[in-house]
């Protein structure tokens, strides 16, 4: 290809195409934690295909099971019909992921993507409790199709609706919170005179990643797991982003010994950044009629395929010890090596996603912007997320190289200490 063919691109595709403006060049191959342009220049990526790429770019270990497959004639589209490589998958999940962890979890494959998913936990509480109403949290991000999108609460994306998005009340996340949430929350759904009817779910990250990194305390998840059941309301945890070992246990919510009525995972679950979506949900709530929430392509047979391979692949290689160690480089690099560039500077983080907050360091510029454009004329690929994108996100592959991970964190200090 020419040096100018994403022309074609930027004449023909909507407007409204993003990361390309952040990252404007035609990419052409990507291995593990690097990605090339046409041109041959080499990335550190540490924006991870919004974490849908936990095991890294083309991991030869998932790839050859996906060529062997292809090459059988596996089946490649079946709708929800039974095949082999689902009933392996579902299996592979189950002895290897759910009973370890003692859950008793049935699996709904949804359309192939997490704002696919979240919608079918909310349908679903709404039809077992017959309640409309869900809470969420400020903060928070949960998709981009309507009923998803009235459970987020940026107002920039809530714009986009054209339309009001109803039947959600938000209330504060405790980091934002100067008083006791969990019992200003209760307050709302046991005061007559609130105005607000008890719902039929909430509805929230453990880790809030668009949000801004914002992590939840353990003692906090567990007060809101008793509250829910105190109050007969279902607790959805939305684990499309930090599930799959990006904290470190295989799911966000293990750290804090909670089980939730349901959780929707998507992003990684299918290994290779295939398009997948997953609801899990108690027994007793597997209440949808047969077809009630379908779609033509839920149960992405190459997904199986590859979440299974992603499976056995996390436990071969060791990559929960392996997170735990990363996490710490990072954690350690922000604190000593980048925090004391500024004392404004906040650093936020969990096993292998952090943020590096500039929101308070500059009333005049956006400097989160300024090191990200600088990070990726620097040869690194980085998001920022929170309020007004203040926030320097660092979310590399779980397999990244250890020399690869470092060079990005210097990488990053490097940009900062230019504009700090």
């Amino acid at each position: 290809m020419e040096a100018n063919s994403m022309n074609i691109c930027e004449r023909i595709e909507s407007n409204v195409r993003s990361y390309s403006r952040s990252f404007p060049v035609v990419f052409t191959r990507a291995k593990m934690s690097k990605m090339y342009d046409e041109n041959g220049k080499e990335y550190i990526d540490f924006f991870d295909g919004a974490g849908a790429l936990n095991y890294g770019h083309n991991n030869d270990f998932i790839k050859r099971r996906l060529i062997n497959y292809l090459e059988s004639d596996g089946i490649s589209h079946a709708l929800d019909m039974f095949t082999e490589a689902k009933c392996e998958f579902f299996e592979c999940f189950e002895d290897k992921i759910l009973k370890p962890r003692g859950l008793d979890y049935k699996i709904m494959s949804c359309a192939p993507t997490g704002t696919n998913g979240v919608e079918a936990a909310l349908k679903l509480a709404r039809k077992y409790t017959g309640r409309p109403g869900i809470f969420a949290l400020t903060g928070s991000f949960h998709g981009m199709t309507l009923g998803s999108l009235a459970v987020t609460s940026g107002k920039t994306v809530r714009r986009g609706a054209g339309q009001t998005l109803g039947n959600v009340t938000f209330v504060p996340h405790p980091n934002s919170f100067p008083g006791d949430s969990i019992a200003y929350i209760e307050n709302i759904i046991t005061d007559e005179y609130s105005g607000v009817d008890k719902p039929a779910a909430i509805i929230l990250e453990t880790v809030q990643a668009e949000g801004g990194v914002v992590v939840a305390s353990e003692e906090w998840l567990r007060q809101i797991r008793e509250m829910c059941t105190r109050q007969g309301v279902l607790l959805i945890i939305d684990d499309i982003q930090v599930g799959c070992g990006r904290t470190g246990k295989f799911f966000s919510f293990e750290r804090a010994g909670i089980i939730p009525d349901m959780v929707v995972l998507s992003k990684s679950i299918s290994g290779y950044g295939i398009p997948m979506s997953l609801l899990l949900m108690k027994p007793e709530l597997d209440v949808f009629n047969p077809g009630e929430h379908n779609g033509t392509f839920r149960g992405n047979q190459l997904a199986f395929i590859g979440g299974k391979a992603a499976i056995e692949y996390r436990e071969r290689f060791g990559l929960e010890e392996a997170v735990e160690e990363k996490a710490k480089i990072i954690s350690d690099f922000i604190e000593t090596r980048i925090l004391p560039l500024n004392s404004k500077l906040q650093h936020r983080g969990l096993g292998m996603i952090h943020g590096i907050d500039f929101r308070h360091v500059s009333d005049t510029e956006d400097v989160a912007e300024k090191v990200a454009h600088e990070c990726f004329a620097n040869g690194l690929i980085i998001e920022r997320a929170g309020p007004n994108d203040c926030v320097v996100k660092v979310m590399p592959a779980l397999t990244i190289e250890k020399d690869e991970l470092m060079k990005g964190l210097e990488i990053i200090e490097a940009a900062a200490k230019k504009f700090l």
